[in-house]
C-alpha cells in the first residue's frame, strides 16, 4: 500500500487567507484579452499548440470576456489569422455557439457546423474562411467562467472530430487553467523575480 501526500493549512495563514482572496480575485479581473498573452509562458503556448494538434484541429483559439461583458474576443489563437483575430474581433454574447457554451458552460463537438443556424457566420466571414468541425469548452479560472478554448477544423477531413477530441481540448484547457491560476497566485505573494 503507497502512503498518500498530505498537507494541513498552517493556521499563521488563516487571517490572510480573506485578503490573499480578494488580491487573486483582482488580478484575475484584471486578465483581458489585450494582455492574456503575456501570461502564456512558453509551456502555456506549447500546451494549446499540442492539445490543438492532438484533437486534429487545424487551429484553436482561448476566448475572453470583455471588460463591458458583452463580447467574447480572441485573447490567442494559435493559426495564420491570428492577428485579424487576437483583440480585434468581438463575438456577441448573445449570438453563436462559441457565446452558447460560455452561457451554459457546457462542451460542444460538432462536424459540419456551417450546416448549424446557431453558428455565428462573422468570424468566418471576416476570415474568409469556411468552418467544418467545431470543439467549444468553458474556460475557467480562479472560480469563475471567464471565456472558451475552441478548435477548428477549416477543411473537410476524412477525419472528422470525436468525443475523444473533446476529451483533448478539455485537457488541455484545465491544465492552461492551471497554470494561469499559478501564474496568478505566484505574482499574487511575489514569488515572481
Amino acid at each position: 500500500m503507497s502512503a498518500r501526500w498530505t498537507i494541513v493549512p498552517d493556521p499563521r495563514f488563516a487571517e490572510l487567507q480573506e485578503p490573499l482572496r480578494e488580491r487573486v480575485a483582482r488580478a484575475a479581473n484584471s486578465v483581458q484579452p489585450d494582455n492574456f498573452a503575456s501570461l502564456l509562458d512558453p509551456l502555456a503556448q506549447e500546451i494549446l499548440r499540442q492539445g490543438f494538434k492532438q484533437a486534429g484541429a487545424d487551429e484553436g483559439t482561448v476566448w475572453l470576456l470583455d471588460s463591458e461583458a458583452k463580447h467574447l474576443v480572441p485573447a490567442y489563437n494559435s493559426g495564420p489569422h491570428a492577428a485579424k483575430m487576437i483583440a480585434q474581433f468581438k463575438q456577441p454574447l448573445n449570438a453563436g455557439l462559441i457565446s452558447m457554451v460560455f452561457a451554459s458552460e457546457q462542451p460542444i463537438v460538432e462536424n459540419e457546423v456551417f450546416k448549424n443556424a446557431r453558428q455565428s457566420k462573422l468570424l468566418d466571414e471576416l476570415l474568409q474562411v469556411q468552418t467544418h468541425g467545431l470543439i467549444a469548452v468553458p474556460f475557467h479560472f480562479l472560480k469563475g467562467c471567464r471565456g472558451v478554448v475552441s478548435c477548428v477544423q477549416l477543411k473537410k477531413l476524412a477525419r472528422q472530430f470525436e468525443f475523444a477530441d473533446l476529451s483533448s481540448v478539455q485537457r488541455t484547457a484545465a491544465l492552461l487553467s492551471q497554470l494561469i491560476e499559478l501564474r496568478l497566485l505566484s505574482t499574487a505573494v511575489g514569488w515572481t523575480s
